[in-house]
């Protein structure tokens, strides 16, 4: 099989949290905001939470605001920064972030 020849898929979500190291304090909010403008400024659609952000998009282009948040993150002092991160792709149906909260919220309407 030539492997070189695999696409990635169209599309994906990704759950990720970046976690600077070596800043020298246990808060990460200013490592977050930043963060937060890049993914912005991306146009993809993206959710934040308390413990990371899920952003949702061509594969490419999902992978690609993940590392420019690295990059940002390096920019503010950061000489290491270690990221954990959930990836889901579907090849039967479109689905956002968004339908799949809404699923589970109807199904617990539904058991009132």
């Amino acid at each position: 099989m030539d492997y070189s020849s695999i696409n990635t898929p169209p599309a994906c979500y990704a759950d990720f949290c970046l976690v600077p190291v070596g800043t020298g304090t246990t808060s990460v909010a200013a490592e977050v905001a930043e963060v937060q403008k890049v993914v912005k400024a991306s146009g993809l659609k993206y959710t934040m939470h308390s413990a990371g952000t899920t952003v949702e998009g061509p594969w490419d282009e999902v992978m690609t605001v993940i590392g420019k948040a690295h990059t940002i993150v390096h920019q503010t002092g950061a000489v290491r920064v270690q990221t954990s991160m959930r990836v889901g792709t579907r090849t039967d149906k479109k689905q956002t972030a968004e339908d799949k909260v809404k699923r589970v919220q109807d199904l617990l309407e539904e058991s009132k």
